[in-house]
């Protein structure tokens, strides 16, 4: 069977393009650096491996000015570039709009338990519509969790005695991983769920028919 090769998962929500954007530049700036300074260092240690070259580098050592300049000003740009970015899309990321589906999600060795507004509870599982914003206010019972779902470029540690609130919007329908990114115990490898993706009207109809979960461990 052929597998195509992805570095980043499938995005399935209104930030994962986003978040992917900035990564990519993040990333991007880095590389170029690493380069360019490995290949500064290589170039500089075989142009003045002679005392004569040396000493042509010591004559013009005072008219550096201009090349100080450069290496304040670039890299404050870059670095105000990031932090504007990335704080705008945090804030983004951090404040739900008011029409959220609100659900409940309490982390705990090693299962996640979410509640609906309507009262229909779920284990390792979160069934939610297509295009509608999800807030998520989530809670621990005794260590800290990570609810991650990479496919929506969300994660949010879950503490315990502190409500942490997390959102997003989905786009696609289908099936995603929810997985635990904080080591939380010998458990933590199984601490793994699914999303449920639907439309607005196979979510109804999920929504009626399910009942209050009373798995084992709830």
């Amino acid at each position: 069977m052929d597998h195509e090769f992805r570095i980043l998962p499938d995005q399935a929500s209104s930030v994962a393009s986003q978040v992917d954007s900035l990564y990519f530049f993040l990333l991007g700036v880095t590389a170029f650096f690493t380069v360019a300074i490995f290949l500064a260092i290589v170039f500089l240690a075989i142009y003045y491996r002679r005392s004569a070259n040396r000493h042509s580098a010591q004559s013009h050592s005072g008219k550096t000015w201009l090349l100080e300049v450069t290496w304040i000003v670039i890299p404050l740009g870059l670095t105000m570039v990031m932090f504007v970015w990335g704080a705008k899309l945090y804030l983004e990321m951090q404040t739900p709009p008011d029409d959220a589906i609100e659900l409940q999600v309490v982390g705990k060795q090693w299962m996640w338990k979410i509640q609906h507004p309507q009262g229909r509870s779920e284990i390792n599982e979160l069934h939610i519509p297509v295009g509608r914003p999800v807030r998520l206010r989530m809670i621990s019972e005794d260590v800290i969790h990570s609810f991650f779902i990479p496919a929506f470029r969300v994660k949010q540690d879950t503490v315990p005695g502190m409500t942490i609130q997390t959102w997003f919007t989905p786009t696609r329908e289908g099936e995603f991983e929810i997985a635990c990114a904080e080591l939380c115990g010998v458990g933590h490898y199984a601490m793994r769920g699914k999303v449920q993706v639907q439309s607005q009207q196979a979510f109804d109809a999920w929504l009626s028919q399910q009942k209050p979960s009373l798995k084992q461990g709830e």
